[in-house]
């Protein structure tokens, strides 16, 4: 979980990195230095969940965020379509993380019993 979680988090934050100078002067936003703001806080905090995902809450604030960038529709409606888009992975990469988690403790567990 926590490879697929970490790919999809900085995919993510490279994405809303590339999308701030569209939010800023495609004109849909009042004020540029707004979307510059929200733009560069939400790719560092994608960064920093990628960190957390060890923890038992960091999946909860991957999920989080991805309201978080579904929310940017509301100033650039491009962004509800990038938003989905991501919360879709962000689901499947959790999903198949956990299964792929789980594999892996069985096969440790079968080696373990093997060996003793």
């Amino acid at each position: 979980m926590k490879v697929l979680g970490s790919a999809v988090l900085a995919i993510e934050a490279v994405i809303v990195l590339l999308a701030i100078p569209v939010a800023a002067t495609n004109g849909s936003v009042a004020n540029p230095g707004l979307a510059i703001g929200i733009g560069l806080g939400l790719a560092v905090l994608l960064l920093l969940a990628v960190g957390t995902l060890r923890r038992p809450w960091g999946v909860g604030l991957g999920w989080v965020l991805q309201v978080a960038i579904l929310a940017t529709g509301l100033l650039v409606p491009l962004m509800f379509i990038v938003g989905a888009i991501f919360v879709i992975l962000w689901f499947f990469a959790i999903r198949s993380g956990r299964r792929v988690d789980a594999l892996r403790a069985e096969r440790a567990a079968d080696s373990g019993e093997g060996a003793g």
